[in-house]
């Protein structure tokens, strides 16, 4: 997503989110958002692995469910499984640890994420050069004015329950996006689906799946500070658990072609991740209490009045403890004629926000719409992609193949 600022761009325009005509800033995370007229209320709280679908816009990697055939799949890249849960995960040649993730494996390793190794997680960036933007052939509406993030009201469980970070381990260390748990249409009411972008999964051309890929929801859920934050339990940091990704799932476009920039992947970076408590046998949507469903009629930027960006931005100005929200009407972001346009908004998240849920509200019921991809260096905007047919068959497979275990 988006990188942190190398200098302090002049802002334009700026306004706060909830001061823009009509939004409302009291919708609440229940099953259904809080009512409200399709697409108007903008403030649209999100109430409410392993590789890929492979008959349905992804790569596969690796066959069985998500347990089957795992300690083979190591084996086969040379890793034993207790000595991979021991640590083994970290010795490998850095220059050839994602060459060779071409298997997402991924397997529990109790305690990894403890509060300090959270705190301590890198933000995943992807930034989009004033080179690429010029490409758009016409298709681009105006680069908006930057709308300040404003803080979500604590606690989050209350608030934006569906929400919450995406731990996962590069060659370079330690790194967060942001997700959202989404409802599984052939599991109504236990979905162990949580949304989020592909760059938080996967590296794109350049190489293979992350690794020790995990979900907290609702994390930090009292928003406190690092200072408060000196001694915090697992418990405190991570109020519903820590749940890990058995199966994955994000696009062949995004595999293919995704780069540090964005690429020719950007439009589309997204990706479903089935998960599995640490501990616990309830599903994450019974655990949490709620879930979004996803909208993938991918609506035009131009049918719909406002959009919500909900994240956990980490770098400077923010520190990744606490969660922000942007509304603002979208409009089109065109990296290639040949590529779908994509949602843009302003907003002023910085990395970490990556994978975050974007949402709108049709029929009273806020729905997820995309998810934080992409923004320029000056942090002034974010550019999310369109879910449409792909998107959908992607999460199609992995809610009939997996959704259940």
């Amino acid at each position: 997503m988006r990188s942190t600022p190398v200098s302090a761009a002049p802002r334009r325009g700026r306004r706060t989110a909830l001061a823009a005509a009509g939004l409302v800033a009291a919708l609440t995370l229940t099953a259904t958002a809080c009512g409200g007229s399709e697409q108007d209320e903008a403030d649209a709280k999100p109430g409410g692995g392993t590789s890929g679908a492979a008959e349905a816009g992804g790569t596969g990697g690796g066959e069985g469910g998500p347990a089957a055939g795992l300690a083979n799949r190591l084996k086969e890249h040379g890793i034993d499984v207790d000595r991979w849960k021991d640590g083994g995960w970290k010795d490998w040649d850095q220059d050839k640890w994602l060459s060779e993730a071409k298997d997402f494996v991924n397997p529990v390793i109790e305690g990894l994420w403890e509060p300090d190794r959270m705190k301590s997680a890198k933000e995943a960036d992807k930034t989009v050069t004033t080179k690429d933007a010029a490409a758009d052939q016409g298709a681009t509406d105006p680069e908006p004015a930057p709308v300040e993030a404003v803080a979500e009201e604590k606690p989050y469980h209350e608030n934006a329950a569906p929400v919450g970070k995406v731990f996962f381990d590069s060659p370079e260390g330690s790194m967060v996006c942001s997700g959202t748990v989404i409802k599984d249409v052939n599991h109504p009411g236990k979905s162990n689906l949580v949304w989020t972008a592909g760059h938080c999964v996967h590296a794109g051309g350049s190489g293979g799946w992350y690794r020790n890929i995990a979900f907290v929801p609702s994390y930090n859920d009292y928003g406190k500070s690092e200072a408060e934050l000196a001694n915090a339990t697992t418990t405190e940091m991570a109020p519903y658990g820590t749940w890990w990704a058995d199966w994955a799932a994000t696009s062949d476009q995004w595999i293919k072609g995704g780069s540090e920039s964005g690429g020719d992947g950007a439009a589309y970076d997204y990706s479903v991740l089935h998960v599995k408590p640490e501990q616990g046998g309830k599903s994450l949507e019974e655990t949490v209490g709620a879930a979004l469903e996803v909208d993938f009629s991918a609506p035009s930027a131009t049918e719909v009045s406002s959009m919500g960006a909900w994240g956990y931005p980490a770098a400077a100005p923010y520190d990744g403890l606490e969660m922000f929200k942007c509304v603002d009407r979208p409009g089109r972001l065109s990296l290639s004629p040949s590529l779908p346009t994509m949602y843009r908004i302003g907003c002023t998240m910085t990395g970490g926000s990556s994978g975050g849920g974007w949402f709108r509200v049709v029929d009273g019921e806020t729905r997820l719409v995309s998810n934080t991809s992409i923004g320029p260096l000056e942090n002034t905007w974010l550019a999310g992609p369109q879910l449409g047919p792909s998107a959908e068959a992607m999460y199609q497979n992995m809610s009939k193949t997996y959704g259940g275990q």
